[in-house]
Formats: C-alpha cells, structure tokens, sequence
C-alpha cells in the first residue's frame, strides 16, 4: 500500500485525524481543525460538475428510448405510418408491449443493483447504458409484434438497475441528506426528455419516408445510435467508488481490460470527503443475512406503494399523454399531439426544481413534500376528468398540467427517503436492495397503467365523448390515495419509534463521520436554525 507524503497527509489513521479532530456531536462552540462549511460544500459541488451532469445525459437518453414508444403510436397517423399501422397491432397489443417492459425491469431491478455493489459501479452503469442504445437502435427495424414484444422485453432486461443503481450510487459520494436535490437535478432529465422528444418527434414526422424509415424509425436509429456512444464515454468519465486516502483501489476481479477512470477527488479534496463520509470508505461484504434483514424491515413496504402509485401514475401519463389529450381534443393532428406533450412535463420539471432542494434542508418531514404534490395529481386527474365542457375542452388539458406538476418531485423524495432511511440500518447492501426492491417492484404499477387501463381497457378505450378514459383516470386516483396513506402511516411509525428511543432515530448512535454529525444536529426548522447560527460564525 502506498502512503501520503507527509504535507498532504492530515490522517495518522484512516480512522484517526490529526489536523483535522472529531467533533462533540453534543458542543457548538468546541474549536476544531475540521474542515468549515465552506470547504465542504466546495468539495460536493466539485462532486457535483462531475457525476451530475453524466447522470443527466444518461437518463435523458435511456429515458427516451424508453418512452418513445408512447409518441410513435400517434406519429404519421394520417398515412398510416404510425407503430400500430406499420406493424399491424391493435391497441391492446401496443399495451401489451409497452407491460412487458416493465415485467422484466421488475424482475431484473434487485440482482442488477446487488452486482453492481460487488462490481466496479461506474463500468456497470456504463453497460446499461450501452445495451440500452443497442436495444433502442434495434427497435428501427421492428417488422411484426413479435418483434416489438421481444426488443420490450430484452430493454426491461438491460436498463434494469439503472434508476436505482443511480441512487445507490450517489451514496458512495454524498450522505442522504444531500442526495434529494441531487437525484432531483437528473430526474429532470426524465421530463425534459418526455418534452424534447415530443417536440422532436414533430421534426421526425417531417422525414417520413426518407431512405424507406417511416418516422418512428428514424426517431429510434438516431437515440439508439447516441445512447451508445454516450455509453463508452462513461467508462471514462464516471468516477468509480472513493479509496481511503493514501490507499490502492481495490483490484479488479472482473473489468480489468478496462482502463480505470480518474479519481474525482485527489489530495486534501479526497481527505476531506473521508473525513465528512467515512461510511461509503468502510463497507463490509454483506451476506445473505444482511440482505435477508432489508427484507425484513417493516420501512420497505410502506415505501413500496408510495413508489407504486407515483410512478405508475407518472408512466401512464408518459405512455398515454398524447393518446390522453387526442381524447380530450379528437380534432388535433399527430403534430399538435407531440407539442402539447411538452408543457406537461416543464411543469413537472418546474416543481423538481423548486421542491426537491427544500425537501433535503427539512429532511425530517419527507411524507408532507410527498403528500402534497401527490394531492396535486388527484386534483389535476380529476379536472381532466369532469372538467371543462365538450366546446371547451382545454380546462382538461389544464388538470394535466397540474398532474405534471405534481408528479415532479414525489420520485425523487421517495427514492431519497429510502436512502436516508436504510443506510444508518442496513449500510450499503441495504440502500442497493431497498432502492431496488422500492423501483423494481413498485414498478407494478406501471404494468397497472400501461397494461390495465387506456388503450388497455378495452370498454375505457371504445368509451364515447367526455366517458373516454374515465374510469382509468379515477384508478390511478385510488392508487395515488394508497401512497399518500402510506407516506402519512410511515411518518407516524418512525415518530411513535423515535419517541420510544428517546428522540433519536434508529442508527443514530452509529455515527461516525463529520456528515452523520451535521445531519443529527439539522432536523427541521431546528436544522435552519442551526445553519443561520453557523452561518453567522463563519463555519
């Protein structure tokens, strides 16, 4: 093992600094060498320029591939160029393909996330990635529905793992309470995809025809093609898990013909990140029984549903949106459809951004920036349902906008509290399993709203006039009031828990770096305190 030099070295131990000492969690006004506010903030937005801005382009294009089935069912209509016509499937068939996806994401969703933690994390990201632009440039020379079902069922296989895994991943660089914005800052690129596509999808229609690619083809080759060469560049550019300063990676079992990435943090910069998150330095092989107590644990399942219903809701909207507003406005061409896809999820972009950034200050109250934007998507179902009037219809197109908006941050937050409530518990193996199990399994309710409702349902589909779609908008309403009531009963549980340990959280007398520390000292409106008083004295 190489050692420090001694002018950059500020541990005697890995576990044991010198320049820089631990700090009382009970006293505020101890001196102390420990890093300041200022350099540690500096640090994670160094973090930042690094993984986040990979992390957006990534999802950004598997998000597209993904979902461009949805617009290609209303593209060239008008000639007959459309995914149901070129391939000669029904409605119900399209459903059918668009459910197979998701079946195999909720297979392949936990064993992905698990061999990520023993592999190399950053070259597993890299080759869903890639396999995503492969399957996705597949998808252009779809003849029949076999074929179509066979290329959903093999994407359901490869970008298994990459939602969660991207969770998993921040906690190797960022405590919880940090990682809300963070997940939020790429989630945007989920709907600024779904918004870019549909206005690009417009430009797609245009070349028609052209070399003998119908619209959708082109719009499939040409994401394909730059999904995988975004893919290989990752293998450089993402970082892979942080080594102890003065310390070797690990070797590599597996990958090793691939060249390492370089370290995103070097010198006092990787100290400091050490000192403020020794956690994601020091992680233990789980075993089957370390994964076998996530499963155990009660916090799983009311995380579960709240997944369930948001995301099932958000991915009908995605899959259906142009097919939900051709309802709402029969008279609309298929480029009409695509742009008015596009304001739904700005709307939903807006409320990431101004939400998700508060739900980290005030981490201790999750379940009420959870329940409030999924309260926003029942009102907007429900104007979208029985609003407006056969001459005015576009108060319906405004309740979509408000599900738009509601949808935004309640992903994100979900995915965060996961986070936030599994590593004090279970560590490592326990944030990957439970990311995975919340987003693989709580992905059933996607195969609920592509598969069972819309198109899907037969008698909603062939409904006339304002009863087209009802009774699907009203069952994504009941499964939003699941999860509100699931995020609501959590909140109470880890209260009436902590008012029997006295205050504290469970895992909290495991604290053991400078960012457990702080997020022990900041809860709530308590938290703003603390950062005005340390604010004040320059810290």
């Amino acid at each position: 093992m190489s050692q420090p030099q001694p002018d950059q070295a500020i541990f005697k131990q890995p576990d044991q600094p010198s320049s820089i000492r631990e700090r009382s969690p009970d006293s505020h006004d101890v001196e102390t060498n420990e890093p300041d506010v200022a350099e540690v903030e500096r640090i994670y937005r160094k973090l930042d320029l690094r993984i986040i801005p990979a992390f957006w382009v990534l999802y950004f294009l598997c998000s597209a591939v993904r979902s461009n089935v949805g617009l290609a069912q209303t593209m060239n209509t008008d000639t007959e160029h459309d995914l149901g016509s070129v391939l000669k499937m029904t409605p119900h068939q399209v459903s059918t393909g668009l459910a197979l996806f998701y079946v195999c994401y909720v297979v392949f969703d936990l064993p992905s996330n698990l061999i990520m933690t023993r592999l190399s994390p950053h070259v597993w990201m890299s080759r869903i990635v890639i396999s995503v632009g492969v399957i996705g440039t597949c998808l252009a020379a779809m003849k029949a529905a076999w074929s179509f079902y066979l290329l959903r069922l093999l994407l359901g296989v490869v970008i298994a793992g990459m939602w969660p895994g991207m969770a998993y991943y921040l906690t190797l660089f960022y405590p919880p309470s940090r990682t809300g914005k963070r997940i939020g800052q790429y989630y945007t690129a989920a709907q600024i995809s779904a918004a870019v596509v549909g206005l690009v999808s417009a430009g797609f229609q245009k070349i028609d025809g052209e070399r003998g690619y119908v619209g959708f083809q082109w719009m499939f080759l040409v994401y394909g093609v730059i999904t995988i060469a975004v893919g290989i560049v990752l293998l450089w550019w993402l970082p892979d898990r942080p080594t102890i300063p003065g310390q070797e990676p690990e070797t590599r079992k597996y990958f090793r013909w691939i060249p390492r990435s370089a370290p995103a943090l070097t010198g006092r910069d990787a100290e400091i990140h050490y000192y403020d998150l020794k956690r994601a330095y020091h992680r233990p092989r789980w075993t089957l029984k370390d994964l076998l107590g996530v499963f155990m644990d009660w916090r799983l399942w009311p995380l579960l549903i709240m997944y369930f219903g948001v995301v099932g809701v958000g991915i009908g909207v995605q899959s259906y949106a142009s097919v939900i507003i051709r309802a709402i406005n029969p008279q609309l061409s298929g480029v009409e459809l695509s742009l008015l896809t596009a304001p739904i999820w700005l709307m939903d972009l807006a409320a990431i951004l101004l939400v998700t950034p508060f739900s980290d200050r005030f981490h201790q109250y999750r379940a009420v920036f959870f329940s409030i934007p999924a309260c926003l998507q029942i009102l907007g179902l429900l104007l979208t349902t029985y609003a407006g009037t056969e001459s005015n219809p576009w108060p319906r197109y405004g309740g979509l906008l408000i599900v738009g908006f509601g949808l935004g941050p309640t992903v994100p937050i979900t995915m965060t509290w996961t986070s936030e409530i599994f590593q004090p518990r279970h560590g490592e193996v326990g944030v990957a399993a439970a990311s995975a199990v919340v987003s693989g399994w709580g992905n059933l309710g996607s195969v609920v709203t592509t598969y069972a409702l819309y198109e899907g349902w037969a008698s909603d589909s062939a409904a006339t006039g304002r009863d087209k779609y009802r009774r699907s908008n009203l069952v994504m309403v009941g499964i939003l009031c699941a999860s509100i009531v699931a995020a609501i009963t959590m909140e109470v549980l880890l209260k009436m828990m902590r008012r029997r340990n006295g205050g504290q959280d469970e895992g909290e007398d495991k604290i053991v770096d400078g960012a457990a520390r702080r997020e022990a000292q900041q809860r709530g409106l308590h938290g703003l305190g603390s950062s005005l008083v340390n604010h004040v004295r320059g810290k």
